[in-house]
């Protein structure tokens, strides 16, 4: 029965289908915000989305009873267990918040599309690396910010009057969203030196820590992506060890049958084992 139910869940037709309402009900979602849409479709949209919301409830009820303890060492099942969970709490009172959270049921396609699992699963793997880069980061914008703030705070207080000012304003020259127009050129009028100090900053921050980010991000998916293909050969040559295997078992009895039939014969013939010929 169970193997039966697991061979249901992991069909891809019913997928496809799961796939289909995560997108419906992200539809639905949207439509919510809408006071328009609410007013002359309100009802249906609720009582299609609690319906989703069923078939979602009895699909991680479903995995629970079938895969047992294997469903919460399995991340991504969690995930989803939470993420359906957080839609059953009362969204009223102190738990009005979570009603806004019910969109991460979106989220749920990141555990049932294989790429975007692939993507996610890459991302996580590079988390080490990344928070090293982010906090050599954090030092170079600390170490920037001081200094702007020592050099450029009595003229323009509003950008640079603190540390906290300074952060911001950094993360805007970083970004690069109206830095020189916006910044850099008005402090240049009262320090014509300052270019000095922008221009190095962008060269450190956004050309070189940035591109970091990409090249942790794009050599995490690489590795992973080969330890995918690792892990499926693996699993091809175990099964094609086990075909082998119980082939060279089957023609074994089969060789054992055809040798009890010929003792057989010749006990039922009455002849010698050189007068059958095989």
């Amino acid at each position: 029965m169970r193997d039966r139910l697991r061979s249901f869940i992991s069909h891809p037709r019913v997928q496809g289908l799961i796939i289909a309402l995560i997108l419906i009900n992200a539809v639905l979602l949207g439509l919510e915000t809408s006071p328009s849409v609410m007013a002359v479709a309100g009802r249906f949209i609720v009582l299609l989305d609690q319906t989703i919301l069923t078939v979602f409830v009895a699909e991680v009820a479903l995995r629970l009873w079938v895969f047992r303890g294997d469903f919460w060492r399995d991340p991504w099942s969690v995930f989803d267990f939470l993420v359906v969970g957080i839609a059953l709490v009362p969204a009223a009172g102190p738990f009005s918040v979570l009603r806004a959270l019910r969109v991460l049921r979106v989220m749920r396609m990141l555990t049932i599309v294989p790429s975007m699992r692939r993507v996610v699963g890459a991302l996580l793997a590079a988390i080490p690396g990344l928070g090293s880069i982010a906090l050599m980061l954090a030092v170079i914008y600390y170490v920037f910010a001081v200094i702007a703030t020592n050099l450029f705070a009595a003229e323009f207080p509003n950008w640079f009057g603190h540390i906290g000012r300074s952060l911001y304003t950094l993360f805007q020259v970083m970004t690069l969203e109206s830095w020189s127009m916006g910044i850099s050129r008005p402090v240049m009028e009262r320090f014509p030196y300052a270019w000095a100090f922008f221009v190095p900053f962008i060269m450190v921050a956004t050309f070189t820590m940035l591109n970091l980010f990409i090249a942790i991000i794009v050599n995490a998916m690489q590795s992973y992506t080969e330890t995918e293909h690792e892990t499926l050969v693996g699993v091809v040559e175990e099964a094609r060890d086990h075909i082998e295997t119980d082939l060279h078992e089957e023609v074994r009895l089969m060789r054992a049958e055809i040798g009890e039939l010929k003792a057989l014969l010749i006990a039922r013939a009455g002849s010698t084992p050189d007068q059958i010929r095989p």
